[in-house]
């Protein structure tokens, strides 16, 4: 306060105060606000909100903020009314704090109050921005863990909330109505909001919007296709794409491959395997289709999540014109073999830089039984541009850790791997001196030229995979 009443303070324009505050994080411009009235004026104006990352808490705990404090309704309802009508770009995620769904007796009343929370948000959100024609970034995030129920969203959990389905409709119009008001709009993405996005949505987009567009995803889990190849056809300066696997068909394929159209740069693909019975692969881009793509677009890069799905099917998707760069192998009740290893590091040895393998479930398999070298040992001597690693819930050999950081070296920038899924050769102890713990870790740490040491909470790599996706596919996305 006394900064502010002094002669210096009241002496600058606001113009420079404005210049001054942009430096701060959105956390930090909400807390100076609070300082006086001079200063909450400059902190308001529009151009130091041009663009909101928010996150929001849909249950009952305190939540975390990303880039500023949106936790609650309540400040998201205040940084809504404050900056809603003219953010040039925002991004939301709602996290939720029950991590059950309504079937389970303990947590039902926290799942009600998050549903509510959930639906009141999302409300909010959308009203403050239905007249916003500068939208040009809208980013979404849903609140999958008190909505999912093995693995399968499901919105008719929605319905035991909101009766009559009211509300969930009044979001579908809005989300609609902003659409047809945006006028340059050019990144479009909606991944696992229930209730919110329809198969007729996009149809709603303006022409305007429709000749901007540069990425969209939609993505909820859901039995329609959210993306049509009609409403596809008018995106024609597309340049990143996220859909789900199952709808990637032949014929979106063959349009993507158009010569009319701006080539596609990035490919984001979605399979849950729990959704291949109602969705199956039958009808999905074949090899010439790819092939089609890739001539048309030699930069495109593509990156594959694969929730629970069986080898048998893994080997279906893995085509050899598709360009893989980013793998994730995602699974509960299923076992990645080691023949889908073998074969993602012959087909992608020269695109292939990100690979996840992880399994929450016990046992942890060992993939080189059997065999004379380790798939992981091969993939990472194969995919010379390999840079992440990150394996749990399978056996891997200390000796094989080893040889992975002295193949890649410096190059391999993350390489995580859960404690509880390390083991050691009992024979090559005998011949080691000292703990083998610190033997391998000063070994792999040699090996990559850094510090290492192996993830002790394995709760960091088991986050929810619906949420690495979403967050993987922004920053692959963002590298157009």
């Amino acid at each position: 306060m006394a900064l502010c009443g002094g002669v210096g303070a009241s002496a600058l324009p606001s113009e420079l105060i404005v210049h001054i505050f942009s430096f701060l994080p959105d956390r930090d411009k909400l807390r100076a606000s609070a300082v006086c009235s001079r200063w909450r004026e400059c902190l308001f104006y529009p151009s130091l909100w041009s663009g909101l990352k928010l996150r929001a808490r849909t249950g009952t705990g305190t939540g975390s903020g990303s880039g500023s404090p949106g936790n609650g309704t309540g400040r998201l309802e205040f940084l809504m009314r404050r900056f809603g009508s003219f953010a040039r770009e925002l991004q939301l995620e709602l996290d939720g704090a029950a991590q059950s769904g309504p079937g389970d007796s303990e947590l039902g009343e926290r799942w009600r109050e998050a549903a509510h929370a959930y639906l009141d948000q999302v409300l909010c959100l959308l009203g403050h921005l239905r007249n916003n024609r500068n939208l040009q970034r809208l980013s979404l995030y849903g609140d999958t863990c008190i909505l999912q129920d093995d693995s399968i969203l499901d919105s008719s959990y929605l319905a035991q909330i909101d009766h009559g389905g009211k509300k969930i409709k009044e979001i579908q119009q809005l989300f609609e109505e902003i659409l047809s008001n945006s006028r340059q709009l050019k990144w479009l993405s909606s991944s696992f909001m229930l209730g919110l996005v329809t198969p007729c949505s996009l149809a709603s987009l303006s022409n305007p919007s429709a000749e901007t567009l540069e990425h969209l995803s939609l993505l909820d889990g859901q039995l329609p296709s959210l993306v049509s190849t009609a409403e596809l056809q008018r995106l024609v300066h597309l340049r990143s794409l996220s859909i789900d696997f199952c709808d990637f068909s032949s014929e979106m394929c063959r349009l993507l491959s158009a010569s009319d159209r701006a080539p596609l740069h990035r490919l984001s693909l979605l399979l849950n395997g729990a959704a291949l019975e109602a969705k199956p692969l039958d009808g999905t881009a074949t090899e010439d289709d790819l092939k089609a793509l890739v001539r048309r677009s030699a930069n495109l890069r593509v990156y594959l999540m694969a929730l629970d799905v069986c080898s048998q099917d893994l080997l279906r998707v893995l085509k050899p014109s598709l360009p893989l760069e980013r793998v994730h192998l995602d699974s509960f009740s299923t076992l990645v073999t080691d023949g889908v290893l073998e074969l993602i590091s012959q087909q992608y040895h020269k695109t292939l830089t990100h690979f996840v393998l992880v399994r929450d479930d016990g046992g942890f398999p060992d993939l080189s039984v059997n065999r004379n070298e380790d798939p992981l040992v091969l993939l990472a001597w194969r995919c010379v541009h390999l840079a992440v690693l990150i394996i749990h819930g399978y056996t891997v050999w200390s000796h094989n850790l080893v040889a992975i950081s002295r193949l890649r070296g410096s190059n391999l920038k993350v390489l995580t791997v859960s404690e509880e899924s390390i083991d050691f050769d009992p024979d090559q102890s005998v011949f080691v001196e000292g703990d083998p713990v610190h033997n391998l870790v000063k070994e792999v740490s040699l090996g990559l030229g850094r510090v290492w040491h192996p993830s002790m909470d394995s709760s960091v790599i088991l986050s929810d995979p619906t949420q690495h996706f979403h967050r993987e596919m922004l920053s692959f996305s963002e590298g157009v």
